[in-house]
């Protein structure tokens, strides 16, 4: 499955690579979305619990996420690097196992079998993950081409999200059970045979970085076990070399400001409606629905202001929109506008059947608009940069080292995610939130003022202190379509020998980068 000939992409590579997001953000979207909510409402877990549940994976990923992408570069020598494919080989790999996902949600089991088919569940997707993520890089070295790849992703990432969200509705409506956990087990049922379909998807329609002339004289590597048992000092010494790249570190800080505020957000948002808006999970699915179609329109306006005028404008957009939706829900918690409660009642708690007041319209909608409008711009955001990371660092240290850097993204993202999620879920209980009977599973639960209070602060702070992290990080980024012009042509003379820049301007702009004196570039520093 390795390729010895350069390749173009066309549509149905975007689209196919693309089609992995439906494993890589439609899992995160029910995981993010619903589990706590799952945990909390229909099996009687504190949110404590439901935090430790979702957090402690994550941590064990701090070894698996640098480890598969570390393994998967140094495979490119190997019989099997040459025959199947370094990368493909772990994506073959987990399309038996996908479908385990069902096993997350089946309602009355214990802390321990919630923690251990979560812990399984986490390992195969990130073995997915970390490879898939690198194919883009190494299918193009275009900007354009990396524009449109991350483009692809982020629109199917998006649409599965809105599945995700829009699935429970369908359930419920074709099936009954308003307030039943069998809901949940179906939707995850449903994605997980989803999940195995694209990742075969994936496997034949892209493409691993082509071998050159001197690449292929090389002789596969036989098993030395000397190096395999200097692999874990090996993987964590490239792990946080990464982070000798300015470019890198402010990209992480980007990263984490977008991505760590949805996570609070999505952890708290179906807790707020129930207790605040007064919804159940019919409610909930149709609002994070609306979200999530308001992320998908985001995504596809953020791909051409990202190509015409670099990410850092277009994620300063995105903050003012998602901060905007947290300052309206804030509004309603501190007015409780009068009839709210009343019009939603009436509904059926059918918010898509009509009937609905201007004023009701208004606190269910224009919030919750204006929330996907900003998240589906964060997400794209730091993605798009990504492919072009590998770049930046081939010109410091002279090699292409995709796998780590997705490694190191993965790891950054699910550590930085497992502390918010148990963060937000912990202060949430100290709070006095309380859990549903395991006797009554679904059953309101009236909350006290204090327990809502906290509910609200988390919901709403923890996101805007996030996000102002990250908006503080882009003033210093540089990374756009005009500078990684230059830093291509610079790479290119390097390969060639060069050891001086072709012009000042250049120097300066590969020097603000990297975050090295040119002179120490291309492995020599």
């Amino acid at each position: 499955m390795a390729s010895s000939d350069a390749r173009t992409p066309t549509w149905i590579n975007y689209w196919g690579w693309g089609s992995g997001d439906m494993l890589g953000a439609g899992a995160q979207a029910v995981i993010t979305g619903w589990l706590a909510y799952f945990f909390i409402t229909f099996c009687g877990l504190s949110p404590v619990e439901a935090g430790l549940i979702l957090g402690l994976p994550r941590l064990l990923e701090a070894i698996t996420c640098p480890l598969i992408g570390y393994i998967s570069d140094n495979l490119r020598h190997t019989w099997i690097g040459r025959k199947i494919g370094r990368r493909k080989v772990f994506l073959i790999a987990t399309i038996p196992l996908l479908p385990a996902f069902a096993l997350i949600f089946v309602s009355g089991q214990t802390f321990t079998y919630y923690l251990v088919t979560f812990i399984f569940f986490e390992f195969v997707y990130t073995m997915f993950l970390i490879p898939w993520e690198t194919l883009a890089a190494e299918m193009t070295k275009k900007y354009e081409e990396k524009a449109k790849f991350a483009g692809a992703r982020m629109m199917v990432a998006q649409s599965s999200a809105i599945l995700a969200s829009y699935l429970p509705t369908l359930i419920i409506n074709n099936f009954g059970g308003k307030d039943s956990p069998n809901t949940f087990l179906i939707m995850a049922a449903i994605f997980g045979v989803l999940f195995s379909l694209v990742v075969t998807l994936v496997v034949f329609l892209s493409w691993e970085r082509p071998y050159t002339e001197d690449e292929k004289l090389i002789q596969p590597e036989p098993m030395d076990w000397n190096k395999a048992a200097m692999i874990p000092v090996n993987m964590f010494r490239d792990l946080f070399s990464t982070l000798k790249i300015k470019a890198f570190r402010q990209h992480l800080s980007l990263y984490l400001g977008g991505y760590i505020s949805q996570d609070i957000f999505n952890t708290a948002f179906p807790l707020f409606v129930a207790t605040v808006m007064m919804g159940a999970t019919l409610v909930i699915s149709q609002l994070m629905t609306t979200m999530y179609v308001a992320q998908l329109i985001s995504v596809m306006v953020a791909v051409n202001v990202v190509i015409r005028t670099g990410p850092v404008v277009a994620y300063r957009i995105a903050i003012s929109f998602f901060g905007a939706a947290l300052a309206l829900y804030l509004a309603f918690y501190l007015t409780k506008p009068a009839g709210f409660a009343e019009g939603l009642s009436a509904l059926g708690g059918n918010l898509l059947g009509g009937g609905a007041s201007p004023f009701l319209l208004f606190w269910l909608f224009v919030p919750i608009i204006l929330a996907g409008l900003g998240r589906g711009t964060l997400n794209f955001v730091p993605w798009s940069v990504y492919n072009y990371l590998p770049d930046v660092d081939e010109a410091v240290t002279g090699q292409r080292r995709e796998g780590i850097f997705a490694g190191v993204m993965t790891l950054t993202r699910k550590v930085a995610q497992s502390g918010a999620i148990v963060l937000t879920t912990s202060l949430i209980g100290l709070g006095g939130f309380v859990a549903a009977d395991k006797a009554h599973p679904g059953a309101v639960i009236v909350q006290t003022p204090q327990a809502v209070l906290v509910l609200v602060l988390v919901m709403v702070g923890g996101p805007a202190l996030v996000m102002l992290a990250g908006l503080a990080a882009s003033w210093s980024f540089r990374l756009n379509a005009r500078t990684h012009a230059v830093l291509v042509h610079e790479v290119e003379r390097l390969r060639a020998g060069e050891t001086e820049a072709e012009t000042p301007e250049s120097k300066k702009i590969v020097e603000d980068l990297t975050g090295w004196r040119f002179e120490r570039l291309w492995g020599r520093g």
